[in-house]
């Protein structure tokens, strides 16, 4: 059929492909990336000083739960241990590696995608291309992200086209910063309508850099006062799911110790 048929609705099958992406680009993510933490299940923040990566599982968990685990912990007199799978917590930054590498060898897609950006940090480019390249493959929406910004600088080849393949795939899988990229984009080059989807879209999902861009448009006049409001509370909304008890006892300890609070071992 598309051999002999095509040609003669090659357009409209075209113009069908174009609806079709564009209803999965622009439906409302349930939530970010990130997701929830695998313990309280509440969702996490996108702030990453608000959660902690464990190397022996690979999973993402709020510093309320990384808190109530080191308290007790401390009262229990217990070795500290993952808060997750209970795996005691590397004594060294060689057995820390150890457990990434295990991980990475399992094929494990955030731990490709962390391992990747490190590399693209460190500027080995065709290392972190490799490592992102497959945590794509396998899912990752934040390898999706690192690897748009690679195209778009160059650091592989520069690629318009992979650029924004990349950050539709990311937008389409909850990344806040992958959907306010893309309506910046299309806000330059495209249509400034769509960009209004993108920006509401990732203002939903707490985007800070979203809602400043949002607040300098209003002052310019080129978004309108409702436009700003609904986007403010969409935004507001998020940021209040992401919050809970413990997370702000935690939040208050870490002000009072710092960042490198750990448990009641200071007291």
């Amino acid at each position: 059929c598309q051999k002999d048929h095509r040609p003669k609705h090659k357009r409209e099958c075209k113009k069908r492909a174009a609806e079709l992406r564009d209803e999965l680009l622009f439906k409302q993510p349930e939530s970010s990336y990130l997701g929830d933490c695998p313990i309280c299940l509440i969702p996490l923040a996108l702030n990453e000083g608000a959660w902690k990566v464990y190397g022996c599982c690979s999973k993402t968990v709020c510093n309320g739960c990384n808190f109530i685990n080191q308290r007790r912990e401390y009262e229990q007199k217990l070795e500290h241990a993952c808060p997750f799978c209970r795996h005691l917590l590397p004594k060294s930054n060689a057995e820390d590696k150890r457990n990434i590498k295990r991980r990475i060898n399992a094929n494990d897609p955030l731990a490709l995608c962390n391992s990747g950006a490190q590399c693209l940090n460190d500027k080995k480019f065709k290392t972190a291309f490799k490592l992102l390249s497959k945590a794509a493959e396998l899912g990752d929406v934040t390898a999706h992200f690192n690897l748009s910004i690679m195209y778009s600088l160059g650091q592989v080849e520069k690629d318009r086209e992979k650029h924004l393949y990349h950050l539709e795939q990311g937008s389409i899988g909850g990344h806040p910063s992958a959907r306010y990229n893309l309506g910046n984009y299309e806000w330059v080059y495209g249509d400034k309508e769509r960009a209004k989807k993108h920006y509401m879209i990732s203002a939903s999902l707490g985007c800070d850099d979203t809602i400043r861009w949002l607040m300098h448009a209003f002052k310019k006049g080129k978004v309108s006062k409702e436009y700003l409001a609904v986007a403010l509370r969409a935004h507001q909304a998020a940021v209040n799911a992401t919050k809970s008890p413990q997370r702000e006892e935690a939040e208050e300890a870490m002000k009072r110790y710092g960042e490198d609070f750990d448990g009641y071992s200071d007291y």
